[in-house]
């Protein structure tokens, strides 16, 4: 006598087509190609995006350069740009994060896990020396740090012919750089690269222009600046809005 029960309704069915070996990978790959479909078609047919925030702008050349470098050195393994709106969080690093100030990160730097702080609010938080310091030999700033040395970036030199040709990607994918912005983005660079190694060179640290450390530096001290301050005016906006008027 069979252990084995005659099956019905929808279990006979789906053994039936289990044994139909063609049909049923036909039948999967149907379901597999609506289910993508329903997925990818808003992607492309929606025009709302994240909340634009009035005051944040794309990097300069230099920026776009050292986020370039601090992508290559792997630097979002162990440092996330994103603050929770949690109180720990928020006294820790500062305002929370808002999703307008990605609009122009190409990738995202969000992160998924922190060896290492936050940098989404670190633009301005240290000096430039700080910097050059810490990525020579981090412990000299920051005691106990398990972070290694990036020695090769005081030495090592950036491309501009590469900045330029990351400058013309970012511009297809609607970063709005100009033509004209990128056609000058030498003398750009050049403009801020000596800014920074005067700070530097007030602080008794001398370096060249066209070093990485330079760039790196660049980009650090941009972070969540331009957001800071348009979350700042957009917050004494709302406060000077009397209560019950519509703003």
């Amino acid at each position: 006598m069979s252990d084995q029960t005659p099956q019905s309704g929808y279990a006979a069915a789906h053994r039936t087509l289990e044994g139909k070996s063609a049909l049923f990978a036909v039948l999967t790959t149907v379901v597999i190609l609506i289910g993508g479909i329903v997925e990818i078609i808003p992607m492309f047919s929606a025009t709302a995006g994240p909340e634009h925030l009035a005051g944040v702008t794309p990097y300069t050349p230099l920026e776009q350069a050292g986020r370039d470098i601090y992508t290559s050195e792997g630097c979002y393994v162990c440092h996330s740009q994103m603050i929770r709106p949690t109180r720990a969080e928020v006294l820790r690093y500062g305002e929370w994060t808002r999703a307008g100030e990605y609009e122009y990160d190409h990738p995202f730097q969000l992160g998924s896990r922190r060896m290492g702080p936050d940098l989404q609010r670190v633009g301005g938080k240290y000096p430039d020396a700080w910097h050059f310091e810490h990525m020579r030999d981090p412990r000299s700033t920051s005691p106990g740090s398990v972070m290694p040395p990036y020695t090769w970036l005081h030495e090592g030199t950036y491309d501009v012919a590469d900045i330029q040709a990351s400058l013309r990607a970012l511009q297809k994918v609607g970063v709005p750089y100009t033509d004209e912005e990128i056609a000058n983005a030498p003398q750009a660079i050049q403009a801020q690269a000596q800014e920074i190694t005067a700070r530097l060179a007030q602080a008794g640290i001398t370096t060249q222009p066209d070093r990485k450390i330079v760039a790196l530096i660049a980009y650090l001290q941009r972070l969540g600046k331009d957001g800071k301050a348009a979350i700042a005016a957009q917050q004494a906006a709302q406060a000077a809005v009397p209560p019950g008027a519509t703003p």
